[in-house]
């Protein structure tokens, strides 16, 4: 069923119900939907979409809002930018081949190259590895150690002062976040097993899914149905239109899509009950109080978090319902956040075009799913 109701004289919602009675302890759809138009108040966002899963089955998505300074309505199959919700999908799309006996998450990844990583030429579509010749750390990192944020490296090279990739710390023996090391992984599938990662997380995660207007690349038919993003003082940018496949974040997607890989995987479909495990057991603890800058010092034993680690492509936490994961996914211009509870297999996936919802993004878990314990604090620094 879809609903439209202004949101103000400027704004829409288009509204999805998937089941019209709420489960036992979850709001019904309607109060979801005054929720949700409370938080975009809140923060001001232009744009929000939310969907929630239950029993890993899809219980309600919504899209309020517009989506481009026409005032156009975002809507529920409106392409949004997924931006580190493409990790989580990546390691998805990794915990296959593990399964299949293409890939050991323990293996080094000189085992699968044909080369040293440093020797092979500077390619812009991916990282630049030859700024690693000379340190042979690099032989000790394997797809565990990278899809953990364990590799040693920032978040990406060009935020380094001289721009070069370089090791801040022995790989394997802490937490910090590091795009580089999501692409490194890529370049190990695509140099080192011969595949195409757009068109291996196409048949793999998209298809399967229905995924229809999702894609690791830009496709020019999402320019009919599409999000631009705003900005923190609430300026209009446009959606970039991605070319390059990249696992560290490229993904455009709709809430109705995500949600689809959300229920997908909460119902555990596409992974072993052992590959599926993997990626959301606690991997390695996280010991920084906040997510960035990824190479902040770690704070003394007595102050760290015994609730929080590194998953794989995801972060896991402890809370009051018991054991949970969740991603973010942001930029300028965009907020989003998925966040599921194992406890009767329940999450919350948000959307947003507009960065400013993020600050609103805990009170409307929390409003959905009750206290879970999802560090927000380390999430967004406050």
């Amino acid at each position: 069923m879809v609903r439209r109701r202004s949101l103000l004289s400027l704004l829409a919602a288009v509204v999805v119900g998937a089941c019209a009675v709420a489960p036992p302890g979850l709001p019904a759809p309607q109060a979801i939907d005054d929720a949700a138009r409370r938080a975009m108040a809140q923060s001001g966002a232009n744009g929000l979409a939310i969907a929630v899963i239950a029993d890993g089955e899809l219980h309600h998505v919504a899209s309020f809002g517009r989506r481009n300074a026409r005032g156009e309505p975002l809507q529920p199959h409106t392409v949004m930018y997924g931006a580190s919700l493409t990790k989580a999908v990546f390691a998805y799309t990794v915990l296959q081949l593990v399964d299949e006996g293409r890939l050991d998450l323990d293996t080094t990844i000189d085992r699968y190259l044909a080369q040293p990583l440093p020797s092979y030429p500077p390619d812009p579509r991916s990282g630049p590895w030859h700024h690693l010749a000379g340190d042979e750390r690099w032989r000790k990192l394997t797809p565990r150690i990278l899809l953990s944020h364990r590799a040693g490296f920032a978040n990406f090279a060009f935020l380094e002062p001289d721009r070069r990739l370089r090791f801040h710390f022995e790989p394997g023996t802490r937490y910090a976040y590091s795009g580089e090391g999501l692409i490194l992984l890529q370049f190990v599938l695509e140099r080192g097993l011969g595949l195409d990662l757009g068109k291996e997380m196409q048949r793999r995660v998209f298809d399967r899914f229905g995924m229809r207007r999702t894609s690791m690349a830009w496709r020019p038919d999402f320019a009919a149905n599409l999000a631009d993003g705003y900005t923190r003082d609430g300026q209009p940018r446009p959606h970039d239109e991605r070319s390059k496949v990249r696992a560290a974040g490229s993904m455009d997607t709709t809430i109705e899509d995500f949600a689809r890989f959300a229920a997908g995987f909460m119902r555990g479909e596409g992974l072993s009950a052992k590959a599926r495990a993997e990626m959301v057991s606690a991997q390695w603890p996280i010991t920084t109080a906040r997510q960035f800058p990824s190479l902040a010092p770690e704070l003394p034993p007595a102050r760290r978090r015994p609730d929080l680690a590194a998953g794989l492509g995801v972060v896991v936490f402890t809370g009051p319902q018991g054991p949970g994961f969740f991603k973010g996914g942001h930029d300028d211009i965009t907020g989003n956040t998925w966040v599921c509870i194992e406890r009767r297999r329940r999450c919350v996936v948000l959307l947003a075009n507009d960065v400013r919802a993020e600050s609103a993004f805990p009170g409307l878990v929390e409003f959905v799913l009750g206290e879970t314990g999802v560090p927000w604090d380390w999430e967004y620094g406050r």
